[in-house]
């Protein structure tokens, strides 16, 4: 553990440093930020109604929305003197979503990445590859930091030409890869086309997120990649990668609860759900100065559970997200998740992990075809091979999602490729 006191603290201990924390944290939005003062005068409500973490419930939500109607700095609770970063998301709807930090919230920032380092094998003689972006998307610059506090050698690379990361991988020893698992298994398939083994090289771990991924996925990773691939979960409204992660069990992502208190939620009606159960996940930060959220609705849908450990931290753990509230697809009336068909795909040997899904409406029919890369091997076989894998996904998906999609099967490396989040949807409906 990079911080034993913290990650192993009592549940109790930790109750009682959170509430400290919550009850601080209200205390500043209340005088700080007009935003939630107008909230709180809504729901009746002031700082001095938090006497436990229960009390949490009182509190109003914020949304993304909210976030938008305050642009650029509206939610700032310290001025703008105060701080020393912006990050912004990139605003391909409109006006981008802005969050600030006070150098506290930087070294903040920098200690849970560390945290997560170490959660995946790291330690100060580790070479970290960050193949995530740099720049307004906090994924590159909050994985730098958090690998510099910990000592280890950090190559700042950024997303995309793929040709000189597999090449500084090798020359400079690589031993922790940070980008997204579909760039992941790009880089894995592109050593391979050039003869590159990342499975005998000294790469040993990898640390992916920023999109959802599967279990299936996970051994597709570990095996062309030769490594232990770890899950990461983070959003730049609540402070960018590092909320929570994996530990060496990758039994469930851990929170860091010493920094921000989660909830889950039923979507619909808003109400808090007992452990154990699927909803919305919220979190409120509880140390940040410049941004400081309450009951942030993040649309991520996932479980969390209180069970200790066996790694020894007493952090609540996240199942992976299984899709979102916002990116769910509504078919025929059924709510899709990509993630659920992927883990479809990924569950058939023949099939590559590259797939899309393409909807589309004929009259008042709404239809999903599902594009899948087939393997080298597969492909080259008789048409009547292909035609049985093309029915035999169809039914499984069917199945699973209780509606039927078309399953087209195409070429290896026909799907195009992303150096970050992948598309895994086009939605040609016009609702």
């Amino acid at each position: 553990m990079y911080n034993p006191l913290y990650e192993s603290m009592p549940r109790e201990q930790l109750k009682q440093l959170q509430l400290e924390r919550l009850q601080k944290t209200v205390r500043r939005v209340y005088d700080n930020v007009s935003f939630y003062k107008e909230k709180f005068k809504e729901k009746g409500i002031e700082p001095g109604d938090i006497k436990n973490l229960d009390d949490i419930r009182l509190l109003p939500f914020t949304v993304k929305q909210d976030l938008r109607d305050t642009y650029p700095f509206g939610l700032f609770a310290e001025p703008l003197s105060e701080v020393v970063r912006i990050h912004a998301s990139s605003g391909t709807t409109g006006k981008p979503t802005v969050v600030g930090y006070t150098q506290n919230d930087i070294n903040t920032w920098a200690e849970i990445i560390a945290r997560c380092v170490v959660m995946a094998g790291g330690s100060k003689g580790d070479v970290v590859q960050v193949a995530y972006g740099y720049g307004l998307f906090t994924g590159g610059l909050g994985l730098h930091y958090g690998a510099e506090l910990l000592g280890a050698a950090v190559i700042p690379i950024s997303g995309g030409n793929t040709k000189r990361q597999l090449m500084l991988m090798e020359d400079f020893g690589t031993t922790i890869l940070a980008c997204t698992p579909s760039y992941a298994l790009f880089l894995g398939e592109e050593a391979t086309d050039h003869g590159i083994d990342l499975v005998n090289g000294k790469l040993k771990s990898g640390i992916f997120g920023a999109e959802p991924w599967s279990e299936k996925m996970r051994d597709q990773l570990e095996k062309n990649l030769g490594i232990k691939a770890y899950n990461i979960y983070g959003l730049s409204e609540i402070m960018g990668p590092g909320v929570s992660m994996e530990c060496e069990c990758q039994c469930g992502m851990h929170i860091m609860e010493d920094y921000f208190i989660p909830e889950v939620i039923d979507p619909q009606t808003g109400e808090t759900l007992p452990y154990g159960s699927k909803g919305e996940i919220v979190f409120t930060t509880i140390t940040k100065e410049a941004f400081p959220l309450l009951r942030y609705r993040t649309r991520d849908i996932s479980v969390l559970t209180e069970e200790k450990c066996e790694c020894g931290r007493t952090f609540v753990r996240m199942d992976r997200v299984m899709g979102r509230t916002d990116d769910m697809l509504i078919i025929r009336g059924v709510n899709v998740f990509p993630s659920q068909i992927e883990s479809v795909l990924l569950n058939f040997g023949e099939t590559e992990p590259h797939y899309l899904l393409v909807v589309d409406r004929q009259g008042t029919l709404d239809t999903l075809e599902v594009l899948v890369e087939v393997s080298e091997k597969m492909f080259s076989d008789e048409v009547r091979k292909l035609e049985e894998l093309e029915r035999k996904l169809g039914h499984e998906i069917a199945s699973i999602l209780g509606i039927s999609a078309k399953i087209k099967l195409v070429e290896p490396k026909t799907i195009p490729r992303s150096e970050g989040k992948a598309k895994r949807v086009i939605d040609k409906r016009e609702l």
